[in-house]
């Protein structure tokens, strides 16, 4: 099992999807801000884009967003359940999910360069990595697809919360680990060598850029209500690429010990125009990722649109 990977879910009564009884309850004498649950990781790329939208540094249209901080892979969790009403989430998670969920065009982590990387103490070979015992970030992510499609081979596979895996290699209690966010800048440090970047394999073999998560919304929520979420979490990522200095201390506080080179490091590789909005290659890109995965046979094709309307 994924060890340890909620880093702080809010003690909410009930369901996480608050929205106060629809529209009628949220315009009650007194309750003049509907109540959304969203759900993102504690990385420096997630706490920079959505700062200003939790503490209302930008116009939130008479939304109050209720922050749920995960794990990537416990926020995949939660969708499966459905029980946020907006949250991050894998996009190889999300084909899992279409049903219930939809993708925004804003907040995506989406670019060119960025993409997992499968370490180990020495160099590897297809046998050895085929034959390894491998630590990943979760069975939904991104990234174990990705590498999959490297490896297909490769099965035999530990998850792991994405913190822990240089660690899990360097103790020898795995022989290979898929590492992703900051760990990208670390593990050259440690003494453990890049045997595969799959992101890179995903670039050469497809063309396209890589897709890892992005910001979904539920279905049943109003056309209306998804299409003004979408606006807010916009001018959210707009705020924070002109203002970078005002989310500094949130994104330091769930940063951890993490240095600061670190965390900017994170956020100028992870953060970019996709972020803003996927436009037509962002969304190309994911369609293509779906149309792999339902080659392959991961998914299924669910025959609903991928994209909320906007």
């Amino acid at each position: 099992m994924v060890r340890n990977l909620v880093y702080k879910v809010l003690n909410l009564p009930g369901p996480l999807i608050v929205f106060l009884k629809r529209n009628e309850a949220a315009t009650q004498k007194g309750r003049k801000n509907m109540k959304i649950s969203l759900g993102f990781s504690p990385c420096p790329n997630d706490t920079f884009i959505f700062d200003a939208l939790v503490h209302q540094r930008i116009d939130t249209e008479g939304l109050e967003f209720i922050p749920v901080l995960a794990d990537v892979e416990a926020l995949n969790q939660m969708a499966f359940a459905g029980e946020l009403a907006v949250t991050k989430l894998s996009y190889h998670a999300l084909g899992h999910v279409l049903e219930q969920y939809a993708l925004l065009e804003s907040g995506s982590a989406l670019g060119r360069n960025c993409g997992p990387l499968l370490i180990a103490k020495r160099p590897l070979s297809l046998e050895e990595v085929n034959q390894a015992k491998i630590a990943i970030p979760g069975k939904y992510t991104t990234a174990n697809f990705l590498m999959s499609l490297a490896y297909p081979d490769a099965q035999n596979k530990e998850n792991y919360l994405f913190s822990d895996i240089e660690d899990a290699v360097l103790s020898g209690a795995v022989d290979a680990g898929l590492i992703i966010h900051e760990n990208r800048f670390t593990y050259q440090e440690k003494g453990l060598v890049k045997v595969m970047d799959c992101g890179e394999y995903w670039e050469s073999t497809f063309g396209h850029p890589i897709p890892l998560g992005g910001i979904a919304v539920r279905r049943d929520l109003p056309e209306d209500l998804q299409q003004k979420i979408n606006r807010v979490l916009q001018k959210s990522v707009t705020y924070a690429f002109k203002h970078p200095e005002a989310s500094r201390t949130y994104v330091q506080e769930h940063a951890q010990e993490m240095e600061p080179e670190v965390q900017q490091k994170h956020i100028d590789l992870y953060v970019n125009d996709f972020s803003k909005a996927l436009g037509a290659e962002g969304r190309s890109a994911i369609s293509a990722l779906y149309q792999v995965a339902q080659d392959r046979g991961v998914l299924k094709d669910s025959g609903l649109p991928i994209f909320a309307p906007f």
